[in-house]
């Protein structure tokens, strides 16, 4: 079955209004784009369309969190945080508000946008704000279950979507923790693959097809890049000795910069990345586009070679 990440977070908003009546939502001239429809069908006295204007949304949420409402401000993620990252610093994290703010149709799977479209720097953005919490899901499921969570805490929180349907990797009855990575395969310790969103699963294909060729990984889902689940992460690269990070965004300052940071102060291994190479994307089928720019299953698997190569084996524990 495939699933946008963006449905999983359209259904769960219903859910969550019938729950909480302090959630509200706005969004930016974007209400069937960023699954929002329903919530406004069934809760329009909680529902505000701002327009075309991103910076005065996040100064309305800001507002509203501020007198105890929940706001989930929504957008595509090359405009909000990309539009209006500085009214999310000042106005939102600098107090620390409850402010959700959900970046869809984020990564290369806008496909046909293009470049101005293709949002490939918003993790950068929001892991740099202090107070935010940020969070990719791997599958729609994901997505229905870190809507719920970020809902319940009391802080800034960025959810990360994506527009294209995409295979189902997890289930809605599975325990989802904000800052706790998931192991999802472990064939072996030759290396450890640690992904984000979407790509979690070109990330376990890879693995099955290595395992079948004698080389064995770990596969965890990194959902959640702020904050880092410091424990399953550094026990990986201990066991493992070598990491492969994957994900749909520029490799410059994302979630492998982030795994990175980490194990450079604790457990410094060798490691590799797999994202946007510091470049634009360009208009074209999402699958094509992944391939192109180094992001398919194949070039996971070439990455994954190249680290084990670069491994220093230790003998007698010198």
């Amino acid at each position: 079955m495939i699933k946008a990440t963006r449905e999983g977070f359209g259904e769960a908003l219903v859910e969550l209004g019938e729950l909480n009546k302090n959630v509200v939502v706005l969004t930016a001239d974007l209400t069937e784009s960023t699954k929002v429809a329903d919530f406004a069908k069934k809760y329009p006295e909680r529902f505000i369309e701002c327009g075309v204007a991103e910076q005065n949304m996040a100064g309305i949420a800001a507002g509203l969190a501020a007198e105890g409402k929940i706001p989930f401000i929504t957008s595509y993620g090359v405009f909000s945080p990309g539009r209006n990252w500085d009214q999310i610093r000042v106005s939102i994290c600098y107090s620390n508000l409850p402010v959700k703010i959900v970046g869809c149709h984020t990564g290369l799977s806008v496909g046909p946008d293009g470049a101005t479209h293709q949002a490939l720097e918003d993790i950068t953005l929001m892991r740099v704000l202090p107070n935010m919490t940020v969070i990719v899901p791997c599958d729609a499921n994901e997505a229905w279950q870190a809507t719920v969570e970020i809902s319940k805490i009391s802080g800034p929180c960025y959810l990360r979507l994506t527009r294209e349907a995409t295979p189902m990797i997890t289930d809605r009855d599975q325990r989802f923790e904000i800052g706790k990575a998931d192991v999802l395969e472990n064939y072996g310790q030759d290396v450890a693959i640690i992904a984000c969103g979407p790509l979690v699963h070109q990330a376990l294909v890879a693995a099955r097809e290595l395992n079948d060729e004698g080389i064995k990984t770990t596969v965890i889902n990194n959902h959640t890049i702020k904050p880092l689940d410091k424990i399953t992460l550094l026990k990986a690269a201990r066991d493992c000795g070598a990491v492969v990070t994957v994900e749909e965004h520029q490799v410059n300052g994302g979630m492998g910069s982030a795994v990175s940071e980490l194990l450079s102060q604790n457990y410094p291994v060798p490691m590799e990345f797999i994202g946007m190479s510091d470049s634009f994307g360009e208009s074209g089928d999402p699958d094509q586009l992944l391939a192109k720019y180094g992001m398919s299953i194949g070039k996971i698997k070439e990455f994954v070679r190249k680290v084990i190569s670069r491994k220093v084996v230790k003998h007698n524990g010198s």
